[in-house]
């Protein structure tokens, strides 16, 4: 499975253990930046994971920001993607089972590393449920 990865300033040290942990477990993982913890702007990073996303070069995005919110509504302009924010293991799991997402954002001020482990884990090994889900899941995207 192939998983572009990135940042903004905040995240760079939990995205750097987590291509490690990634690696280790077999998993493609491109490295989008940023590479050090100068402040940098998260739409800039956002959009790179979206893009390969939508490209489908990838597989699934994993997007780390303070709060994770705007770097998780950059990725979210995108029509292929779906981003959600997980703070918690039972919201990603839900994320791919109800709403099939394929990009994970995490608020890396507001978990741990072990944390965002955790969530990184369930949400890469959960398939998305279909069914009933598919229909509100096709009325996302605008365009």
């Amino acid at each position: 499975m192939k998983i572009a990865i990135a940042s903004d300033h905040a995240g760079v040290d939990y995205k750097a253990r987590l291509i490690s942990y990634l690696e280790y477990n077999g998993f493609q993982v491109t490295d989008l930046g940023p590479m050090t913890e100068d402040s940098v702007d998260y739409p800039d990073y956002g959009h790179k994971v979206a893009e390969a996303v939508s490209s489908k070069s990838v597989d699934f995005g994993i997007l780390f920001c303070g709060s994770g919110n705007g770097i998780n509504m950059s990725a979210n302009k995108h029509q292929a993607v779906r981003s959600a924010l997980c703070w918690k293991k039972e919201i990603a799991e839900l994320a791919r089972l109800h709403n099939d997402a394929n990009v994970l954002t995490m608020p890396a001020r507001f978990i741990s590393y072990e944390e965002a482990q955790e969530i990184t884990a369930l949400f890469l090994a959960t398939d998305f449920e279909g069914g009933r889900h598919a229909k509100r899941v096709n009325k996302i995207a605008c365009c």
